[in-house]
């Protein structure tokens, strides 16, 4: 249940909210048609995953310039990260 570590877990930890306390299996009422499941979320798993996932970021160059690239079979997203890491002085990767 990948889903429930990402969207619960992950959007409270970023925005610095508590984490509830799992609720006690003897107070969860169930109907005669459904069953408790217990998920346990990795969280370095998915903190890493979160933070390495690609962004789609929009951009502008000059026709000329894309033209050029393009010719030449230049892959943008590496070129615009090695860039990017090049500006802010990373060396290694996240």
């Amino acid at each position: 249940m990948r889903f429930v570590g990402i969207t619960i877990n992950y959007g409270m930890e970023k925005d610095n909210d508590p984490i509830p306390e799992p609720t006690s299996l003897n107070k969860i009422k169930i109907q005669k048609n459904q069953s408790i499941m217990l998920i346990e979320a990795w969280m370095p798993l998915v903190r890493s995953e979160m933070e390495n996932r690609a962004v789609k970021k929009t951009l502008t160059i000059p026709k000329w310039l894309n033209d050029i690239a393009e010719q030449k079979k230049v892959n943008f997203s590496q070129i615009l990260q090695k860039a990017l890491k090049e500006e802010l002085g990373i060396k290694e990767k996240f």
